[in-house]
């Protein structure tokens, strides 16, 4: 037997996965992420700080020539013997398909077709785009729609600049982005006087479909989004920090590299010049059913992510000494954000602190069949909630509340 398949049969078809480090060269890490203070430069400084921690990840890393093996892959990792194994959860999913997955998601897409992350920078990212798939398969890539919550137990301070541009100012020209463009290698091409920017608050979150030009805020962000690791930066200068110019052109084709009307191309024109982006895209926690009958059971459950048909996330709280369990009918990956106790027989924990490489029982992925079964989960504690983040594939049967 397969370790995939001894892992989800000792499971009953919930995985352990391990935590993923992810550095980004053009980032300063903004310590939220619970990674050890000496180890967010574990790869190497020339790599950049540790500034993203992937979940239920079936998408490599686009980091560059220097990207390592395996770079933002999950793992799962089987323990039998008194031996721990680790391997891929692509490599799960591509042997065992609809058994993980379900059929309904396996049939369409052959793949895990989404993953969430942290993002945890301690300035603004540049602003920058995520072509659609028309434009991402001149590189051979899949487009990329992404959302953003952030959650409030990582986000103790708000870092140096905690609000997000979206899109571009109503009014504004095609012919002006151009220039902006053209300018990019003389210092501060000055893109943002021409958006928006929005104050990030805590608890809440945002859509970005593709094509929508946006920079970030420095708040640390959970980001469900398509499988697809897939931006262009359209920002020069960010916080006195000079982007380089080859992730100007990051999502063109080589023999395309200089054609700056296929930039200004992949902008969603009517997308962002929308004066209604808060209205279209910002989102705040909505009950997945009646809030006095889940807490009278136990528990409070609310979508923060359901903006999108490509991927969807619910923040699950099981109260103190409390024991419920939950059914859903499509697979998740789920990240522990407070407490601790059973799922089912899995232990749950969230460590305060983490060494790059150590092992944790704070993410795991759970199975179609085992969702649609149900998860019991017991609170341990009794004074502290377990609160945990989930994240679903794309056309979530249970979201009813897309407009």
């Amino acid at each position: 037997m397969s370790l995939a398949k001894k892992a989800l049969e000792q499971g009953e078809g919930i995985l352990r996965l391990t935590p993923t480090w992810v550095p980004r060269s053009f980032c300063v890490p903004g310590r939220r992420i619970k990674l050890h203070p000496d180890d967010y430069y574990s790869l190497g400084g020339e790599r950049g700080g540790i500034d993203e921690r992937w979940f239920s990840s079936t998408t490599p890393a686009e980091n560059g020539p220097l990207t390592s093996k395996n770079e933002g892959l999950s793992h799962v990792a089987f323990e039998e013997g008194g031996k721990t194994e680790l391997f891929l959860l692509k490599d799960a999913i591509d042997e065992l398909g609809g058994e993980i997955i379900g059929s309904r998601l396996w049939d369409k897409y052959k793949s895990w077709p989404m993953y969430s992350k942290f993002f945890d920078n301690m300035g603004p990212l540049p602003h920058h785009i995520h072509p659609s798939d028309e434009f991402g398969k001149l590189t051979g890539q899949n487009g990329k729609p992404e959302a953003y919550y952030f959650p409030p137990q990582v986000n103790n301070h708000g870092g140096d600049f905690p609000y997000t541009f979206f899109g571009i100012a109503p009014g504004t020209s095609k012919e002006t982005i151009l220039e902006c463009l053209k300018n990019f290698n003389k210092g501060d091409n000055k893109i943002t006087n021409y958006s928006q920017a929005f104050r990030l608050q805590p608890g809440t979150g945002w859509n970005v479909p593709p094509g929508m030009l946006h920079a970030p805020g420095s708040l640390c962000t959970y980001e469900p989004q398509k499988a697809s690791d897939i931006f262009a930066m359209y920002q020069s200068l960010v916080n006195e920090a000079i982007i380089p110019d080859e992730l100007l052109w990051n999502a063109t084709p080589k023999d395309r590299w200089g054609d700056y009307d296929l930039l200004v191309e992949m902008i969603d024109w009517d997308l962002n010049v929308n004066p209604n982006i808060m209205d279209n895209h910002y989102m705040e926690p909505i009950p997945v059913e009646d809030r006095a009958e889940m807490n009278a059971k136990g528990y409070d459950d609310k979508w923060i992510c359901y903006r999108s048909h490509d991927y969807s996330a619910k923040e699950l709280t099981i109260f103190p000494g409390q024991t419920v369990t939950i059914k859903d009918s499509a697979a998740y990956g789920m990240i522990m954000m407070q407490g601790y106790g059973k799922m089912n027989d899995w232990d749950i924990e969230t460590p305060a602190l983490i060494r790059f490489g150590q092992l944790t029982h704070d993410e795991y992925f759970v199975s179609e069949k085992a969702a649609q079964a149900g998860v019991k989960i017991t609170n341990h504690s009794k004074t502290d909630p377990i609160v945990m983040l989930k994240h679903f594939g794309p056309d979530n049967p249970d979201l009813n509340v897309l407009e």
